[in-house]
């Protein structure tokens, strides 16, 4: 079967590969233009666009892909790829852009999506932090067929995993797993015609936003376990922060625990090496990791070796 595939990040990578792995022919493949990234701020490659260079696939990368849009020409040329290549289904796992209905029209099988998320809860831009931060006992991945909706299409096939005290760094390695093991089985199934769509419920819809720099500061007078939900939702990016002195701390670790509030919300009240003692609105948060502006993430014990916090300093 010939498959394109859109996608940007490393969580489609993953599924890019594991799609190639199982037999099918990629016959093409769209991800995001370019981006200047790291200290020089050099242009490079999305983790799909590599693998698709180093496999030798056609890529393509328009800014858009509204015929109609700002980027008419970039939306005409993918269009006339996609037409040239002729696949029999569209693969489409963390892309970035908004897909057109010509796009969905292209492939006979239509246009396949692996979801972070049991859907309809989370739909959305960033369903594994939101997930995390709400603190759902677990979460998974839906393969989904894609409508003109923001993730609204039938069901394909969902599996389930356990959130536990996961960071989205981990549990984004897990997904991005189950996310191409599913969709090689909705591939299959697909080409034997035997893939059986659900409709989504009408009932527990929820939607991930996109998540903003801004949110990252903690806010002390949430409760200990609100907090802490946050720190492992918001690792790696934007990762959790909160001032102190006039620096800006990053917060990677932590647990909540029991405990009165003797003193203000964001106060110090202990400074060991198996962690900082903060009061938090209800319980208090032992951080366990931390970094310091241009430093690196530290366990807490070698983190104060560098740094001098005491009892008493207040976060935030």
């Amino acid at each position: 079967m010939r498959i394109a595939f859109a996608g940007t990040p490393e969580f489609a990578r993953v599924a890019l590969e594991a799609i190639a792995a199982a037999g099918f022919e990629i016959v093409l493949v769209l991800t995001q233009p370019d981006r200047p990234a790291g200290r020089g701020m050099k242009l490079q490659a999305s983790p799909v666009k590599q693998l698709a260079v180093a496999r030798g696939w056609p890529v393509a990368q328009p800014r858009s892909l509204r015929l109609d849009g700002k980027y008419p020409e970039d939306a005409a040329a993918a269009q006339a790829a996609m037409l040239d290549a002729n696949p029999d289904a569209m693969v489409v796992a963390a892309y970035g852009l908004i897909l057109p209905q010509w796009v969905l029209d292209a492939p006979r099988l239509g246009c396949l999506n692996i979801h972070a998320s049991l859907l309809p809860r989370w739909r959305g831009a960033a369903p594994i932090h939101r997930a995390i931060e709400a603190g759902d006992a677990q979460t998974g991945i839906t393969i989904m067929q894609m409508d003109a909706g923001l993730d609204t299409g039938d069901m394909l096939l969902r599996e389930s995993l356990p959130i536990g005290d996961a960071s989205t760094a981990h549990l984004h390695d897990q997904l991005a797993a189950l996310g191409g093991r599913l969709i090689v089985d909705a591939l299959e199934q697909a080409e034997a015609g035997t893939l059986r769509p659900e409709p989504q419920p009408a009932e527990g819809v929820s939607y991930a936003h996109k998540v903003e720099k801004h949110e990252a500061q903690i806010d002390w007078t949430h409760d200990a376990a609100a907090i802490v939900r946050r720190i492992r939702a918001f690792d790696p990016f934007p990762g959790a922060s909160s001032a102190l002195d006039g620096e800006t701390l990053k917060l990677w670790a932590a647990q909540a625990q029991p405990g009165s509030r003797a003193q203000p919300p964001g106060t110090v009240l202990a400074v060991e090496p198996t962690g900082v003692v903060v009061a938090a609105g209800e319980g208090v948060v032992m951080l366990t990791e931390l970094q310091r502006p241009g430093g690196k993430r530290l366990p807490v014990a070698d983190f104060l070796r560098g740094f001098d916090l005491k009892p008493g300093q207040v976060l935030g």
